[in-house]
């Protein structure tokens, strides 16, 4: 069994012999066949246990077996406790979510704070069989078709060529002891149903059934693989990032791709959303603009001709008061100020994202503030006033850069609308003798 661990992690380049791998170990069979298979390799690896605190001394005598295991073989052991039940009802997660995230962010924190290359769980092959068919039960895409990975990033999985039938077979010859959770036995959660109830039946059908998947699993991660490339060659042709973050997908370009519901499905589903918005998304391509699309970090708006993806900002505050001068640094964008008189000012740029203001007209307190519907201004080179709304779309702004717009004002008089264009009031003339200048940088 040494040889063909030692064969896997080398043909599956997992690590090499001079790195330091932090063996995730809960003091069950499979991870406790995992620390003697490193052992006995003579690799260089350190253990870390999670004690969840969900069976009560139970839980506490695994921490105990695995801080004993450490010792005894002699090798870097940490550990840490986790009040789990209460962090799922804080995060309305499941019980198995939110230790999953807890174990693997405190591995993290342990991996970088002790300079280890990798963290190595004990996933095997039975492992892989019951996560594919809990994506399939659950509904899934072809990555969910792959199973567990041998490498995911620092996340390494060096069992993944045994099968449990194998493990069993090398605690057992080697007489090595390791904690039972009782809770495996039990067929409340969806992964035991799965692997007492359901694989014992397909193998009834196929003896083999274990290894049939996990080889089919490596052919569709194969066949991922190919389609990710294909998926990201074809993107080039509709798919453009502007240099604020903001993504622009032309819908010409787009509506050529064929089948147009999946490579949809691989463009947005980076960004949170899922099969479902990727049909709505589809049923609007051909209508009018304005509809929006939400993941849990991303918008997605239709406009004329194009789909725009931007990132939900966290800070979703709307309107900031300006007391004196110094207080336009606490705006969420960057605002150079100057106050400038006017013999030093040698030229004036045309450039929008600057503003020339007549400063003996400006009073403060003034405010920064997203526009609102109704909201007027006086254009600056016109006479008469006009709705922001309409010199939107005089300009053809789109429904992000609509969103994104800002106003700076005074009590009830709109001063520039930034970025974009001054009030016609606020222009400086021969009278003027101080420049209020203001930069978006």
């Amino acid at each position: 069994m040494i040889k063909k661990f030692e064969k896997y992690y080398n043909e599956e380049r997992l690590f090499s012999k001079t790195d330091k791998i932090l063996l995730a170990v809960s003091g069950g069979r499979d991870s406790v066949a995992m620390v003697y298979l490193f052992y006995q390799a003579k690799l260089n690896f350190g253990i870390a246990h999670c004690n969840f605190k969900l069976r009560g001394k139970e839980s506490d005598k695994d921490e105990q077996y695995v801080c004993d295991l450490a010792k005894e073989l002699k090798v870097p052991f940490y550990t840490t406790s986790f009040d789990t039940k209460t962090y799922a009802k804080k995060n309305k997660q499941s019980t198995q979510m939110a230790a999953r995230e807890l174990r693997y962010t405190w591995f993290a924190e342990i991996k970088e704070k002790n300079n280890y290359n990798y963290i190595a769980t004990a996933h095997h092959k039975n492992d892989v069989a019951e996560t594919l068919l809990i994506n399939l039960t659950k509904g899934t895409g072809l990555s969910g078709l792959h199973g567990i990975k041998s490498k995911a990033g620092d996340v390494i999985r060096p069992l993944l060529c045994f099968n449990r039938t194998e493990i069993d077979a090398f605690i057992e010859g080697n007489k090595l002891p390791f904690r039972e959770d009782q809770s495996n036995a039990e067929t409340k959660y969806v992964r035991n149903k799965i692997r007492h109830k359901v694989i014992p039946e397909l193998e009834k059908i196929n003896p083999s059934f274990i290894e049939t998947i996990f080889n089919e699993t490596q052919h569709f991660n194969e066949l991922e693989q190919l389609l990710e490339a294909k998926i990201n060659e074809d993107k080039k042709l509709c798919w453009k990032v502007l240099k604020d973050g903001t993504i622009e997908i032309k819908i010409d370009k787009l509506l050529n791709l064929k089948p147009l519901r999946t490579y949809l499905y691989y463009f947005l589903k980076p960004y949170g959303f899922n099969d479902e918005d990727v049909v709505d998304v589809m049923n609007s391509l051909n209508k009018q603009s304005g509809k929006q699309f939400y993941s849990s970090t991303h918008q997605l708006i239709k406009d004329r001709a194009t789909l725009i993806l931007t990132e939900i900002k966290t800070n979703d505050k709307q309107e900031f008061i300006l007391e004196k001068m110094d207080d336009f640094n606490i705006l969420p964008f960057v605002l150079n100020v100057q106050l400038v008189p006017k013999e030093q000012l040698k030229t004036i740029k045309k450039n929008k994202k600057i503003a020339y203001l007549n400063a003996e007209k400006i009073t403060f307190p003034l405010v920064v503030r997203k526009w609102k519907k109704g909201d007027k201004f006086k254009p600056f080179g016109m006479k008469g006033t006009k709705k922001i709304s309409d010199f939107f779309i005089d300009e053809k702004f789109s429904l992000v850069e609509k969103e994104n717009t800002w106003i700076l004002a005074a009590t009830n008089k709109i001063i520039w609308l930034i970025g974009h264009r001054i009030d016609d009031d606020f222009k400086i003339s021969e009278k003027t003798k101080t420049i209020l200048q203001l930069a978006v940088q």
